[in-house]
């Protein structure tokens, strides 16, 4: 672990007084993020800028002093993102929490990164627009952690991921330059495209500021359909077909099995239909014409019906669509306290392939004698397939995970797809990195992390190796 020089402390002293942390209680809760399988990693300090321009200088003081900076928004990260391995220090944007802009004739607003992603969803809603990057972890994750992984979320189907929407950025670069990348534009050509360079980085090319998003106008029918099936092969093997056959674009199409929904319902103490089905579809679609949305969703039920959906339930209204929401996005939290012992991946295959990725999957736990559950955003081909260690030993569970781990890594590259569609690499996948890129593709990453980084300060040994 790097020590923190005394020197550093009091120049860190002077520009954050008591927002420099150094307690234990402190360091404890920003030793990890929520990856399961991953032990934490005390830093030697935690702060909590304000400005631009405290960042700036806490980088610069940092390349002076050859001492670590880790980037945090919420925690919530699922690779790892937010461990400091080094020690060193942990930066937490959390305070910077100002929604700085709202712009209603350009539909675009600025924000700083500690945002919680719902505040900004709900400030849109109030002016009858939308914020189409809108993750699953929208209630807790902040808006500078979904623009550092490029967050995805129920509704990328229809409106793409978080970096979609991302126009400008305000950054501190790693040698403590603050820099404006973008605008209220929507073509720009200007030079290269560095924003989206930045966006899914990771917190290891420059830490974000300020975020200007654009808004959507917000539909004004929204209609979710719940489809049970028998089993999990059965609904898997629908998903292509709704799409196809329906020739309409949901907002989003989610996948549960039944190991999900239980445990969910389970936590949340609620009943659900058909709990016992093998698994669960959750369709939604959306318009502005009442009557199109209706032919819409009826014409997808019936789809479901003839691909084996046990039955379809319609939930018209919000309070209806909240239910059905609730049990989606609280599967991870529950799976935190009925299996903490788990590793949740984030393949992502082309959608048409979604069948074959589940069935491999499900023949490589049990070949390693691993129980598996899975959920996701099987519309657009990204599946959490989730092993659980149960009660196996943890002797077998460490013995049996990572070669489980390399075979559903090496499925899904076979099936045209990637490691990571939403979560990132981080700590946790850095070492399969090998398994989808290339030698050339890894020497592109180090090499461009080398020219914003050139004293691998910020957020060192995520996602490539220097």
């Amino acid at each position: 672990m790097i020590e923190i020089q005394e020197e550093l402390l009091n120049s860190l002293k002077e520009i954050f007084g008591d927002r420099m942390k150094l307690e234990r209680d402190f360091l404890e809760k920003y030793s990890r993020d929520e990856t399961a399988e991953l032990e934490g990693s005390m830093p030697g300090i935690v702060l909590f800028p304000l400005t631009p321009e405290e960042i700036s200088s806490v980088m610069k003081l940092a390349n002076q002093y050859k001492v670590p900076v880790t980037p945090r928004g919420a925690g919530t990260g699922l690779s790892g993102g937010a461990i400091p391995p080094s020690g060193g220090i942990v930066l937490s944007l959390e305070k910077m929490n100002r929604i700085i802009e709202f712009d209603e004739e350009n539909m675009m607003i600025t924000v700083e990164p500690g945002v919680i992603t719902n505040e900004i969803q709900k400030l849109a809603d109030r002016h009858g627009l939308i914020y189409g990057g809108d993750p699953c972890s929208s209630d807790s994750s902040t808006i500078g952690g979904n623009v550092a992984e490029n967050a995805g979320g129920n509704k990328v189907l229809k409106y793409g991921p978080t970096g979609y929407h991302v126009y400008a950025l305000e950054v501190v670069l790693p040698t403590g330059e603050i820099v404006q990348f973008g605008g209220k534009r929507i073509k720009d050509v200007t030079g290269f495209d560095m924003i989206h360079l930045l966006i899914g980085s990771e917190g290891t090319l420059g830490i974000v500021t300020k975020i200007t998003l654009r808004l959507l106008p917000k539909p004004k029918y929204s209609v979710a359909l719940l489809a049970p099936f028998e089993s999990v092969e059965k609904a898997i093997d629908a998903v292509p077909k709704l799409m196809v056959k329906s020739g309409t674009m949901p907002s989003s199409l989610e996948f549960m099995d039944r190991s999900s929904i239980q445990s969910t319902c389970k936590f949340l103490n609620i009943e659900f239909p058909y709990s016992d089905a093998g698994a669960h579809l959750i369709i939604e679609v959306e318009g502005n014409n009442k009557t199109a949305v209706s032919d819409d969703y009826e014409r997808i039920g019936d789809i479901c019906l003839e691909e084996g959906a046990l039955e379809v339930f319609v939930a018209d209204n919000r309070n209806t669509r909240e239910k059905l929401w609730k049990v989606r996005k609280s599967i991870a939290e529950a799976l935190s306290v009925y299996s903490p012992v788990h590793c949740m991946e984030d393949v992502s295959v082309p959608m048409a392939r979604i069948p074959e990725l589940i069935k491999g999957a499900e023949k490589i736990a049990e070949k390693h004698g691993l129980e598996m559950l899975s959920f996701g955003h099987a519309g657009d081909g990204n599946v959490h397939v989730t092993f659980v260690k149960g009660d196996r030993t943890e002797e077998y569970w460490k013995a049996h995970l990572e070669p489980a781990l390399i075979e559903l890594y090496e499925l899904a590259r076979d099936l045209g797809g990637c490691i990571s569609g939403e979560h990132g690499i981080g700590l946790k996948r850095k070492k399969y990195l090998p398994i989808i890129l290339d030698e050339s593709q890894i020497r592109l990453i180090k090499g461009i992390k080398r020219i914003f980084d050139p004293n691998n300060i910020l957020n060192p040994g995520k996602i490539v190796d220097l």
